[in-house]
């Protein structure tokens, strides 16, 4: 009888292993044989050439709580390039070539603020099915309108200190997001089925790491400019460098 037991048991075993499922965690690749393979990076910067467009002061005198936080004048984040071009707010990621690989959601939730009455960071990165955090830091009542095309819209009010938890179900580069209470608010979430994204900073550079050997379509996207793709071929343990280059719209 112990010898049918200890047959049963090493049968059921080998069968869950071999049904297992195909998704991996975040940054890993899902065919056995890359797992001992070294990883590869890509990097660069995003730049942008030309004359960039006027910015405008933000009046937020229709609430004073908003107005008292900025003592000197806010202005807006269409176009944040530094005295070299680094072009900031640019989400870089890979369009293709990660083939049928999945990734589990990160257990660390995105965290989107509401501080100053602006949204901090202007542009956020996160993964389907990641937890969001919105938090209200300021002593005002907001309303954050997520306005996807491929998600669940939702339009929730958020008094000062109430926490709210969302999450995105489906991948979409990028989600509107805007405060119906003060107008002059506005940034974006983009939602990402894989880990390989991130947003250029101050900069404008990036560096997208961990991974696995292959050609990727590697795209930039802008919310006035527009996208920039690259295509691109990178070994195990080999990091390349690449350049996008936005203009005005009027001079592409």
């Amino acid at each position: 009888m112990k010898t049918r037991s200890i047959i049963l048991v090493v049968a059921l075993t080998v069968i869950i292993c071999i049904s297992g499922g195909h998704t991996v965690s975040a940054g890993s690749s899902s065919n056995s044989a890359s797992s001992t393979t070294g990883k590869a990076t890509v990097r660069g910067e995003v730049r942008f050439e030309g004359r960039a467009p006027e910015v405008a002061r933000i009046n937020m005198a229709a609430d004073p709580i908003c107005a008292k936080q900025h003592p000197t004048p806010v202005l807006t984040q269409d176009v944040v390039a530094d005295a070299k071009g680094g072009l900031q707010n640019v989400v870089v990621f890979i369009a293709d070539g990660l083939g049928d690989r999945t990734f589990d959601a990160p257990s660390q939730p995105a965290v989107i603020q509401q501080k100053g009455c602006m949204y901090q960071p202007h542009v956020l990165a996160m993964q389907a099915n990641q937890k969001l955090d919105v938090v209200n830091s300021d002593r005002t009542t907001h309303n954050i309108h997520p306005m996807p095309k491929n998600n669940r819209e939702w339009n929730k009010s958020q008094p000062p200190g109430v926490p709210i938890e969302e999450s995105f179900a489906r991948e979409e580069v990028a989600i509107l997001v805007k405060c119906n209470v003060h107008p002059w608010m506005r940034g974006y979430i983009a939602v990402f089925k894989h880990p390989y994204f991130v947003v250029t900073g101050k900069d404008g550079g990036f560096a997208l790491s961990n991974l696995p050997p292959g050609t990727y379509t590697i795209e930039a996207w802008h919310e006035t400019l527009g996208t920039a793709t690259q295509k691109i071929t990178v070994g195990a343990n080999e990091t390349k460098a690449i350049e996008f280059i936005f203009k005005p719209k009027s001079a592409s």
